[in-house]
């Protein structure tokens, strides 16, 4: 064995006993880094997601790329819980409604509080969006944006040649239906995937019934709505509408529904503001390729919000990339450049107007003006009101409805029942 001479050994003791206390003095820097388990893998959601991966990366980031099909979620719900179950949760993942309540219950979400305080979110966040980032008065998620669900989307050359006017009532869509239908025109594009067809079914709702029976019947759960006239009348509206759509329907993907109107194939499409940001991608114009207006029928806004949460972690890379991400999402930048390619409208209400189209501001309009009046509502169909299960029981009934004989007053008896074995 070698052996050092005395005088030999303590040089190289006390140069070690430096290097650490070097090190110890300067530790290495975290480089910030996020696992995003989302679905946004459409074109126009693609682009927007896109967005964000680029300004996380521009402030010195990591992204790790965790996509998963599928328009509602629910594929990246079925993920989620597998990961998790297998000791491998994401670090950011995107979430939203009771979801967020149920894993911050199990103490799985980090505090988002730090971020925020440092941000003042809670100036720049609306009521509805922000109880929902919140469990027990500490922040748990973040919002990306606000989606408007009832949202009618037209295509204004179809229905030129047709001679129609823009439907404000339900009988108007229907009598304008009828005459595309009688001249060999597709009134109305559509994919019949249950939360689809559920998106569609709260749209009429809201449309037939009103705020006031919305928040009764898909919110509270309240027996008396749910088996009321009123829901039969909302089914009796939906058998109408699956008269409506072409032969191929059945699971189709929205967004080749949303081609299907930007092509003159369909004159209509009932989705969401997402669809708005398939047509931008495709360098289609509000007001001149496309027409949105309100789903038929009384006023109202149908209350959707993208948001993140942070599943915690032991490492600091991670921990730093999550708080690093949380910030960015709310940041007016960002705010401004994902809003604009998804379609939807800023989660921050401080946001200056002049970038946005003729759609985001009616949307901005038509949101404040629902907020005043009481007739903003959250939605059922896209997780942001009721627990899993009695969405389920929602989407099991409404598709059977849509894609069978069942008669609405059948429907309306399915419904309840499911509905209550799932609460």
């Amino acid at each position: 064995m070698m052996r050092f001479p005395f005088t030999s050994r303590a040089a190289l003791t006390a140069l070690a006993t430096v290097l650490a206390c070097g090190l110890a003095a300067a530790p290495a820097k975290a480089e910030p880094t996020v696992e995003v388990l989302h679905y946004w893998t459409s074109g126009g959601e693609s682009k927007a997601a896109g967005a964000l991966r680029r300004e996380f990366e521009a402030a010195g980031g990591r992204w790790i790329d965790a996509p998963v099909a599928g328009g509602g979620g629910d594929a990246a719900s079925t993920v989620l819980r597998s990961r998790v179950l297998a000791g491998d949760p994401p670090n950011a993942v995107q979430l939203k409604g009771p979801n967020i309540r149920d894993w911050a219950e199990q103490g799985t979400l980090a505090s988002l509080d730090e971020v925020a305080r440092a941000e003042g979110w809670e100036k720049t966040l609306p009521p509805l969006v922000l109880d929902v980032m919140k469990h027990e008065g500490r922040f748990v998620a973040v919002p990306v944006n606000i989606h408007r669900v009832n949202w009618l989307w037209i295509n204004p050359r179809v229905f030129g040649k047709a001679g129609l006017t823009v439907p404000k009532t339900w009988d108007e869509f229907n009598a304008a239906a009828e005459k595309l239908k009688a001249a060999g025109i597709t009134p109305l594009a559509h994919g019949s995937q249950p939360w689809q067809d559920t998106s569609v079914f709260e749209d009429v709702a809201l449309g037939i019934g009103g705020a006031d029976f919305f928040r009764k019947a898909l919110v509270e759960l309240n027996e008396e709505a749910l088996t009321g006239e009123t829901m039969v009348k909302v089914f009796d509206q939906m058998r109408k509408l699956r008269g409506y759509v072409d032969a191929g329907f059945n699971n189709r993907d929205w967004n080749l529904s949303t081609a299907m109107l930007m092509n003159g194939q369909a004159a209509m499409q009932i989705m969401g503001d997402w669809a708005k940001g398939e047509l931008l991608a495709a360098g289609k114009v509000p007001g001149k390729d496309f027409l949105c207006v309100a789903v038929p029928g009384q006023s109202g806004y149908i209350v959707n919000a993208d948001s993140f949460v942070m599943f915690k972690s032991g490492n600091a890379d991670r921990t730093a990339g999550q708080m690093l991400l949380a910030k960015l999402i709310l940041g007016p930048s960002f705010q401004e450049t994902f809003n604009t390619l998804k379609g939807s409208i800023p989660a921050r209400q401080d946001m200056p107007r002049d970038k946005f189209d003729e759609c985001a501001v009616k949307s901005m309009d038509d949101l404040k003006a629902a907020v005043a009046n009481n007739t903003a509502v959250p939605s059922m169909a896209h997780e942001m009101s009721v627990p899993g299960a009695v969405r389920g029981a929602f989407l099991d009934v409404v598709t059977s409805h849509f894609n069978s004989d069942m008669t609405s007053q059948e429907a309306v008896r399915k419904l309840a029942e499911a509905i209550e074995l799932a609460k």
